[in-house]
């Protein structure tokens, strides 16, 4: 039993004339009659019975052609489904992100993604850039948006941001005043320090120490911490300081006050990583709006 052989027999079911039916299929009747006579050997009964007015449907076949029409409706959406998955048009795409793209581009993103192709599916997972290196080389995410300017081999990028660090302090802090003044990093020597885990972002945690090393002292790292949020809720304690990345400000926690640095640290980047050859119709149209969206973040 063939698709063409239904297609045949369910025209002919609802014409009830050979003529009708092989001008509906744009065919001829020798081939048509062929086609219901393989199919009604493939059934074990005959179809239809033939007479000169035409053709009369038989109680096999009447009970044939709903389940021929619902076979026939499930073929035509399984191929419009694989064609629009082929266009882009739909299917779904796994995506990791870091918790500070929150603050940084990644809703934009998918706000513009979500209007332009709503029959597109995002799965998004917040993991650390450790992790969503290991999960797209394992192709178990199709995308990720990372904070590491390591890239994996075979794998592409787009920068989406770049964002400087700020010296975070408690509200109360001796110096959270400064009216917008650049803080020299040696005047919180010997203060606890609130700082990103190394086994979570080992290419940040290090800039930092680094950066407190040029400044002449190690910091004192009291909190090893898996989120930059986390980061500024204790220092929103008055547990400690820390540098950050610029967007935690938007998280709007009080009880923290955010200061420039006199001496920059290198920026925090956020790049989208994929694997270069992974080819998904779907991760193209995606990158599109991503592209869009890193072009007009500042």
């Amino acid at each position: 039993m063939e698709l063409r052989h239904l297609r045949c027999f369910v025209a002919l079911a609802e014409e009830r004339h050979f003529g009708r039916a092989a001008g509906r299929l744009a065919m001829t009747q020798p081939p048509l009659s062929t086609a219901i006579q393989q199919l009604e050997a493939s059934v074990g009964a005959r179809l239809f019975e033939r007479n000169s007015r035409g053709v009369a449907i038989t109680a096999a076949g009447a009970a044939l052609l709903p389940r021929a029409q619902a076979l026939l409706d499930q073929a035509a959406l399984a191929a419009r489904e694989a064609r629009e998955v082929g266009l882009g048009l739909a299917g779904s795409l796994r995506i990791g992100f870091a918790g500070t793209v929150l603050y940084r581009g990644l809703p934009q993103i998918v706000a513009g993604f979500a209007a332009a192709h709503p029959r597109l599916r995002l799965s998004l997972h917040e993991l650390s850039s450790a992790e969503q290196l290991a999960e797209l080389a394992a192709d178990r995410l199709d995308l990720g948006f990372v904070h590491t300017p390591r890239v994996l081999p075979d794998f592409s990028q787009i920068l989406v941001s770049s964002q400087p660090f700020m010296a975070c302090l408690p509200a109360g802090h001796r110096l959270a005043e400064g009216d917008g003044t650049p803080l020299d990093l040696r005047t919180l020597a010997g203060e606890p320090f609130a700082l990103i885990a190394r086994a979570v972002s080992p290419d940040y945690h290090d800039r930092i120490l680094a950066a407190c090393a040029q400044a002449g002292f190690e910091p004192d790292g009291r909190f090893a911490l898996r989120h930059w949020l986390s980061v500024v809720s204790v220092i929103a304690q008055g547990l400690g300081v820390g540098l950050v990345p610029q967007a935690l400000q938007q998280a709007g926690l009080p009880g923290v006050c955010f200061r420039p640095l006199a001496v920059p640290l290198a920026p925090y980047d956020t790049h989208c990583l994929w694997r270069t050859r992974r080819d998904l119709a779907a991760l193209a149209a995606f990158l599109d709006t991503v592209r869009q969206v890193a072009g007009a973040t500042p």
